[in-house]
């Protein structure tokens, strides 16, 4: 497949400058060689069935890697956190040795949800009490007290809380429901090496928003997965972002794009004078756009070369990025939830979760983070919270794609939809329904986009 999908034909088209591969010195910026997957059209039974729902459960959900939280929130003896997958609820824990360990959040007596989402502490008690009964377990999930055993003539159960198997990278806690899982990093291969290089550490969390949305999860991701609805969900993206000159990483499970920031789409007329969002960019970086008398097509640039210049002045270490992630937007997939937009002072993180009942609904966790210079003092993380689409605003951007999301979903259920006519600038999506199926069907099993 043409790199650039023909678009050079396109009129107006020009590929921005960009660094040369081996001119980068952390994250890779070779281009992958595009996978085979075929032209067929994706199902869109899978979307709202619940047998296909119930398989991904079974064959997916339960087997991979997946992000519980920041390590940052549990840095002391009996802190926690507490997260969702489907009907499942963890509870991750640091234990007295600093080392951290996972496990179902229920109570052996009756099955009581020991805690509630989010992040809290033991306290001096070092201990988890079930509010039901009062059943108590040590922070390495063993009992400490039963009240009244005695009067359980079968005795305690075997097994006090059960253990998972968790892990920690990039300054996150990572879990596993799979019971002989591949190694963390190995799943996560090669994504390490190309995220190490960003300053993630150096980061605070912003925005911590779960909101529950009228849709699959995959429609979700297929949503974050491509550029080719910029063009019609957010027109105003255009005037900052160049969405024809995307280049597409596609790697065993999870995959990639590199985006141009601070600059423009050729689907827009040249401005006059430079776009407001690209000012924004601009001033982010210490550069006054007034001052600025040189054509908008250098701005992107002239920001990487200012921010090359005065990062270091401004307590910020931009040492192992390349010049085009001064300014570009790389952004992952880690399969099978996890959309990360990725930049040099800030990183996002968008995670989508099934619902545990109901196919046609999913939560969307919104985690952000800003990069806090060197000498500044950490303000706080931003307090979780949960709502339902449309009680409030999570930005224009965003609420652009909720409002749209339902639709598609409803339409998923048409007898008038065949399936998912996939093209060139989706193939994020095409590869994503790829790795899913092999989890779901086998690698021989039906092809890519079957229900």
């Amino acid at each position: 497949m043409d790199d650039f999908w023909e678009r050079s034909k396109a009129p107006g088209f020009t590929p921005v400058p960009r660094v040369k591969p081996e001119e980068s010195p952390g994250t890779p910026l070779e281009k992958a060689p595009d996978p085979e997957l075929g032209h067929g059209i994706i199902d869109p039974r899978r979307y709202f069935s619940r047998e296909f729902m119930q398989l991904e459960w079974q064959r997916m959900w339960t087997k991979v890697w997946l992000l519980g939280g920041r390590e940052v929130d549990i840095p002391e003896a009996g802190d926690y956190l507490v997260t969702e997958i489907g009907p499942e609820s963890i509870l991750i824990v640091r234990q007295r040795d600093g080392s951290v360990r996972a496990f179902y959040n229920v109570c052996q007596h009756r099955g009581n949800r020991i805690r509630g989402c989010g992040i809290g502490t033991t306290g001096e008690s070092l201990s988890f009490k079930c509010p039901y009964h009062h059943w108590e377990y040590e922070l390495d999930g063993s009992y400490r007290r039963i009240p009244d055993i005695d009067t359980f003539p079968q005795g305690k159960p075997a097994h006090a809380l059960t253990e998972i198997r968790c892990d920690t990278w990039g300054g996150f806690v990572w879990y596993t429901l799979n019971e002989s899982p591949p190694p963390l990093l190995e799943y996560l291969e090669p994504l390490p090496r190309h995220l190490e290089p960003y300053n993630m550490h150096k980061m605070v969390q912003t925005r911590d928003i779960t909101v529950e949305w009228d849709c699959n999860w995959k429609t979700s991701v297929d949503a974050f997965n491509e550029t080719y609805h910029v063009q019609g969900i957010h027109p105003q993206l255009l005037w900052y972002l160049h969405d024809l000159d995307v280049q597409i990483d596609c790697y065993g499970r999870h995959n990639r794009y590199l985006i141009p920031f601070a600059t423009l789409s050729p689907r827009v007329r040249k401005p006059p004078s430079i776009p407001e969002p690209i000012k924004t960019i601009m001033k982010a970086a210490g550069m006054d756009p007034a001052d600025y008398d040189k054509p908008i097509g250098e701005i992107r640039r002239d920001v990487q070369r200012h921010k090359r210049a005065y990062g270091a002045s401004q307590g910020k270490d931009y040492s192992r990025l390349n010049d085009d992630q001064l300014t570009d937007d790389f952004h992952y997939l880690i399969f099978p939830n996890l959309s990360l937009n990725v930049h040099a002072d800030d990183f996002w993180i968008f995670r989508q979760r099934p619902h545990p009942l109901d196919p046609d609904r999913m939560f969307y966790d919104i985690m952000t983070f800003e990069l806090v210079p060197d000498g500044k003092e950490w303000p706080e993380r931003a307090e979780h919270k949960r709502w339902k689409h449309g009680d409030k605003t999570i930005g224009l951007v965003l609420d652009q794609d909720a409002e749209n999301l339902p639709g598609v979903q409803a339409g998923m259920h048409s007898k008038g939809f065949k399936g998912l006519w996939i093209g060139a600038q989706e193939l994020r999506i095409r590869h994503f329904h790829k790795v899913l199926d092999d989890y779901v069907y086998g690698p021989q099993g039906k092809p890519a986009g079957a229900l």
